[in-house]
């Protein structure tokens, strides 16, 4: 199993200001805030990101940002998502022209492509960059699963090295290590099945809730993968899971992420519309769980 990345990644939120813009000032800092919680590494323009509600020229800044605020520190990987494999590939390029260590791809959006019409997009890509790749398979976004069998196929390609496995199906962690061995790592992207991934052979965490709370998160990672502590890892999952669950199963994960970074004093700003701030009930609700 390639263990180039392994930890809690961050799917960092984009700071934005009271009026949507990309806040380039508080970007910085809020970097330094996650790698000093003992961040693994660090993905910009993830669905937490927002990358789908950001411009190419906006993107291609928030790219840049990141890397400089970063400085080496951890890797950077990059979301290069778009609807079409021709604008994939030319984020993709871009991203590893400006130093980034790999690049998280979920399916296109929208258009439904088969098993097979998916293996061509990601051929194509992989034979576009020179940096791992990571797949991100979220039906429940994109409406379409990259099940086993297309994972087992991907993994095949030269660049194919990791996946974040967020379909919330606890078999899936199992069958993809047991099918794939040392050609894929899989990293959890279902919050509310961390544990369970760990305990599966899940050799890293990308996560939303990393923004509000990094240390917990780290904390959590290193009891049931670095120290095997199951009983100590179990009991600190127990106390995380209210928020993980709050903040998944709420439908407004991005909406819930940014506010809960308000709460706990590192504000990154609103969503960018069509989202919208989570309402006074809600935000009373989140803060209630932050602080239990």
């Amino acid at each position: 199993m390639t263990s180039e990345f392994e930890g809690v990644f961050a799917a960092m939120v984009t700071p934005m200001t009271a009026d949507q813009e990309v806040d380039y000032e508080v970007l910085p800092s809020f970097v330094d805030f996650l790698i000093d919680a003992g961040v693994g590494g660090i993905i910009p323009l993830g669905s937490t990101g927002e990358y789908y509600a950001l411009s190419a020229q906006e993107r291609k800044e928030v790219v840049q940002a990141t890397r400089d605020a970063v400085a080496g520190r951890v890797p950077l990987l990059v979301g290069t998502n778009n609807g079409s494999t021709r604008e994939v590939i030319r984020y993709s390029q871009q991203a590893q022209s400006q130093g980034a260590a790999g690049l998280l791809l979920a399916a296109p959006y929208y258009s439904l492509p088969t098993p097979g019409e998916l293996f061509e997009h990601f051929r194509a890509i992989d034979a576009a960059v020179d940096i791992p790749i990571m797949l991100y398979n979220y039906p429940g976004r994109t409406g379409v699963d990259m099940t086993p069998d297309l994972v087992e196929r991907l993994a095949e390609l030269e660049n194919v090295r990791y996946v974040k496995e967020s379909t919330g199906d606890a078999t899936r962690v199992s069958e993809i290590i047991r099918r794939c061995g040392r050609k894929i790592t899989v990293f959890c992207g279902c919050d509310t099945l961390a544990l369970e991934s760990f305990l599966m052979g899940a050799a890293g965490w990308v996560g939303g809730v990393v923004n509000v709370l990094p240390k917990e998160h780290v904390e959590l990672f290193d009891l049931a993968v670095k120290k095997r502590d199951l009983f100590a890892a179990r009991d600190r999952y127990y106390h995380l899971l209210p928020v993980l669950a709050l903040m998944e199963g709420g439908g407004k994960y991005t909406q819930f992420v940014k506010a809960g970074c308000e709460l706990m004093g590192h504000p990154v700003g609103p969503p960018r519309q069509p989202l919208l701030p989570p309402d006074a009930e809600e935000m009373a609700a989140l803060e209630r769980i932050l602080n239990s």
